[in-house]
């Protein structure tokens, strides 16, 4: 689990990636569970924390640079999907 501190430090870019990793992450473990065979079922509750820190700060960044649109919002959630949709492809190609 990364520190706020942390990520505040990073840049857009880096958050965004950052955020896609999670996010593939959280895909896999929720996979997991699903089948029984997840072994640290913590790790779900603090992946779903990080990934809200992440957005958190990134929200704060776009409130504070005065450019905060609903696009985005939307831009950060269209991540979020595109990302359940590769995994999606990639767990059925592995079946």
């Amino acid at each position: 689990m990364t520190k706020a501190s942390e990520y505040r430090q990073m840049n857009d870019e880096q958050l965004t990636h950052e955020l896609r990793q999670l996010v593939e992450e959280l895909f896999r473990l929720t996979v997991q569970a699903a089948t029984e065979r997840l072994d640290a079922p913590s790790n779900l509750r603090k992946l779903r924390r990080d990934i809200a820190r992440i957005k958190t700060i990134q929200r704060e960044q776009e409130l504070a640079s005065g450019e905060a649109t609903q696009a985005a919002v939307e831009a950060g959630d269209e991540v979020v999907e595109e990302v359940a949709e590769e995994v999606a492809e990639e767990v059925a190609e592995e079946s």
